[in-house]
Protein backbone atom coordinates (compact mmCIF):
# COMPACT_ATOMS: atom_id res chain seq x y z
CA UNK A 1 0.00 0.00 0.00
CA UNK A 2 1.32 3.43 -0.94
CA UNK A 3 2.10 6.18 1.55
CA UNK A 4 1.54 9.27 -0.56
CA UNK A 5 3.10 12.66 0.06
CA UNK A 6 3.73 16.11 -1.36
CA UNK A 7 7.22 17.58 -1.63
CA UNK A 8 7.56 21.33 -2.09
CA UNK A 9 9.92 24.28 -2.23
CA UNK A 10 9.25 27.81 -1.04
CA UNK A 11 10.31 30.14 -3.86
CA UNK A 12 12.05 33.50 -3.42
CA UNK A 13 8.77 35.36 -4.01
CA UNK A 14 6.96 33.40 -1.27
CA UNK A 15 5.07 31.11 -3.64
CA UNK A 16 5.39 27.35 -3.37
CA UNK A 17 6.00 24.72 -6.07
CA UNK A 18 5.05 21.15 -5.16
CA UNK A 19 5.11 17.64 -6.56
CA UNK A 20 3.30 14.43 -5.69
CA UNK A 21 5.20 11.33 -4.51
CA UNK A 22 3.39 7.98 -4.57
CA UNK A 23 5.56 5.65 -2.47
CA UNK A 24 7.21 5.77 0.98
CA UNK A 25 6.01 9.23 2.00
CA UNK A 26 6.39 8.60 5.72
CA UNK A 27 8.95 10.71 7.64
CA UNK A 28 11.39 7.85 8.30
CA UNK A 29 11.82 7.44 4.53
CA UNK A 30 10.99 10.56 2.52
CA UNK A 31 11.63 12.95 5.40
CA UNK A 32 15.04 11.49 6.16
CA UNK A 33 15.87 11.08 2.46
CA UNK A 34 15.16 14.78 1.88
CA UNK A 35 17.05 15.94 4.99
CA UNK A 36 20.10 13.81 4.19
CA UNK A 37 20.31 14.07 0.39
CA UNK A 38 18.51 17.23 -0.72
CA UNK A 39 20.36 19.79 1.35
CA UNK A 40 20.74 22.69 -1.04
CA UNK A 41 18.27 24.74 -3.03
CA UNK A 42 19.72 23.72 -6.41
CA UNK A 43 19.23 19.99 -5.82
CA UNK A 44 15.76 20.53 -4.34
CA UNK A 45 14.80 22.57 -7.41
CA UNK A 46 16.08 19.79 -9.69
CA UNK A 47 13.82 17.36 -7.83
CA UNK A 48 10.79 19.65 -8.13
CA UNK A 49 11.52 20.19 -11.84
CA UNK A 50 11.02 16.44 -12.40
CA UNK A 51 7.33 16.88 -11.62
CA UNK A 52 5.38 14.15 -9.85
CA UNK A 53 7.36 11.09 -8.85
CA UNK A 54 6.71 7.47 -8.13
CA UNK A 55 9.46 7.13 -5.54
CA UNK A 56 12.12 9.36 -3.99
CA UNK A 57 15.72 8.19 -3.96
CA UNK A 58 19.13 9.72 -3.22
CA UNK A 59 19.78 11.05 -6.71
CA UNK A 60 17.76 13.07 -9.21
CA UNK A 61 19.68 12.10 -12.35
CA UNK A 62 20.59 8.60 -13.48
CA UNK A 63 24.17 7.66 -14.24
CA UNK A 64 23.32 5.03 -16.86
CA UNK A 65 20.37 3.04 -18.09
CA UNK A 66 17.27 4.11 -16.19
CA UNK A 67 13.56 3.75 -16.95
CA UNK A 68 10.31 3.38 -15.07
CA UNK A 69 10.40 -0.40 -15.57
CA UNK A 70 14.15 -0.74 -14.85
CA UNK A 71 15.21 2.13 -12.59
CA UNK A 72 18.64 2.60 -11.11
CA UNK A 73 18.29 1.71 -7.44
CA UNK A 74 19.43 5.09 -6.08
CA UNK A 75 17.71 7.31 -8.68
CA UNK A 76 14.34 8.99 -8.18
CA UNK A 77 11.63 7.61 -10.47
CA UNK A 78 9.65 10.37 -12.20
CA UNK A 79 6.38 10.02 -14.11
CA UNK A 80 7.28 12.59 -16.80
CA UNK A 81 10.93 11.72 -17.45
CA UNK A 82 10.72 7.97 -16.92
CA UNK A 83 7.22 7.10 -18.14
CA UNK A 84 6.41 9.90 -20.57
CA UNK A 85 3.43 11.26 -18.62
CA UNK A 86 2.50 14.94 -18.43
CA UNK A 87 4.76 17.16 -16.35
CA UNK A 88 2.83 18.06 -13.19
CA UNK A 89 4.13 20.71 -10.77
CA UNK A 90 1.53 22.31 -8.51
CA UNK A 91 1.73 26.01 -7.67
CA UNK A 92 0.53 27.68 -4.46
CA UNK A 93 0.42 31.39 -3.68
CA UNK A 94 1.98 30.95 -0.21
CA UNK A 95 3.30 28.49 2.36
CA UNK A 96 0.01 28.85 4.22
CA UNK A 97 -2.00 27.86 1.14
CA UNK A 98 0.28 24.85 0.54
CA UNK A 99 0.09 23.63 4.15
CA UNK A 100 -3.69 24.00 4.22
CA UNK A 101 -4.09 22.15 0.91
CA UNK A 102 -4.20 18.46 0.11
CA UNK A 103 -0.87 17.18 1.40
CA UNK A 104 -1.81 13.55 0.86
CA UNK A 105 -0.64 11.64 3.96
CA UNK A 106 2.46 13.79 4.59
CA UNK A 107 3.68 17.14 3.33
CA UNK A 108 7.30 18.29 3.07
CA UNK A 109 8.55 21.81 2.46
CA UNK A 110 12.03 23.19 1.79
CA UNK A 111 11.65 26.63 3.35
CA UNK A 112 13.14 29.99 2.41
CA UNK A 113 15.61 29.33 5.27
CA UNK A 114 16.87 26.23 3.41
CA UNK A 115 15.43 23.85 5.97
CA UNK A 116 13.09 20.89 5.51
CA UNK A 117 9.88 20.74 7.53
CA UNK A 118 7.16 18.12 7.47
CA UNK A 119 3.59 17.82 8.63
CA UNK A 120 1.13 14.98 8.95
CA UNK A 121 -1.69 15.48 6.45
CA UNK A 122 -4.19 14.06 8.96
CA UNK A 123 -4.00 17.24 11.05
CA UNK A 124 -6.77 19.71 10.29
CA UNK A 125 -5.60 22.31 7.75
CA UNK A 126 -5.85 25.09 10.35
CA UNK A 127 -3.51 23.19 12.74
CA UNK A 128 -0.80 22.13 10.28
CA UNK A 129 1.44 25.19 10.68
CA UNK A 130 1.37 24.70 14.46
CA UNK A 131 2.39 21.03 14.17
CA UNK A 132 5.04 21.32 11.44
CA UNK A 133 8.33 19.71 12.47
CA UNK A 134 11.91 19.83 11.20
CA UNK A 135 12.98 16.86 9.09
CA UNK A 136 16.41 17.05 10.71
CA UNK A 137 14.76 15.91 13.96
CA UNK A 138 13.21 12.72 12.58
CA UNK A 139 14.39 9.70 14.51
CA UNK A 140 16.14 7.08 12.40
CA UNK A 141 14.37 4.11 10.92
Amino acid sequence: MATRSKIAIENADGTVSAIYCHWDGYPQHNGMMLAENYTNREKVQQLIDLGSISSLREYVFPEGEHSFERPESATTIAYHRDRGEDLVIEQYSSVDEYLKGDLEEYGYLFTADDEWIWVDGDYSPSDRVKYAKKCSEIESR
